[in-house]
């Protein structure tokens, strides 16, 4: 709710009344992407535990598949960096470092930590982190049966359709419904 939710400068000060809150231990990681991002506008940082579990795995998000899911595929052909160290961003230092790491790429892993991605709309950079979150679940999938995920074909990757990673309008209209379905509103 809007009363659950403060705003801090980049700094950590308060940009409202003190009600109490404190600053975000990892705010550095927001801000300083922000600030060193021109295109970004919205920063996710999430810890989803597929995404843990296949860091601590050494598994690779790479594009294994085409038509399943194109956005996370175009996500992995693009390619995900991993930051190796598992600690907090709570520091410019340590937020900068990750950034070098991050480079101008849309996601980064965090190695036994989580992920941070970038958008220029909320939708954009939650439906990255989703997909993110899907290559990792997959490359778990595959290394349940021994295997490890390995890139389809260049021929075939040529052939699957290239989607706009600041157009997320079908899959966010997809979470939309489902969250209606299960009784959330907008």
């Amino acid at each position: 709710t809007p009363e659950e939710i403060c705003l801090f400068d980049f700094s950590g000060n308060p940009r409202e009344a003190d009600r109490g809150f404190t600053k975000p231990v990892e705010l550095p990681l927001h801000g300083e992407t922000l600030r060193s991002r021109a295109d970004a506008n919205v920063v996710v940082h999430a810890h989803p535990p597929a995404v843990l579990a296949a860091t601590l795995a050494n598994l690779d998000l790479v594009p294994a598949f085409g038509s399943f899911n194109i956005p996370a595929n175009q996500i992995a052909m693009e390619g995900i960096p991993i930051y190796p160290r598992s600690i907090l961003i709570s520091s410019r230092e340590i937020a900068l470092d990750m950034l070098a790491t991050m480079g101008d790429h849309r996601a980064c892993v965090l190695r036994g930590h989580g992920i941070t991605v970038v958008g220029t709309t909320l939708e954009s950079a939650l439906l990255s982190a989703l997909n993110v979150n899907t290559l990792a679940q997959v490359a778990l999938e595959i290394a349940k049966t021994g295997l490890r995920a390995v890139p389809i074909p260049e021929e075939d990757q040529a052939l699957v359709p290239k989607v706009s990673k600041f157009s997320p309008d079908a899959g966010w209209k997809f979470y939309e419904a489902k969250l209606r379905r299960y009784g959330f509103d907008k």
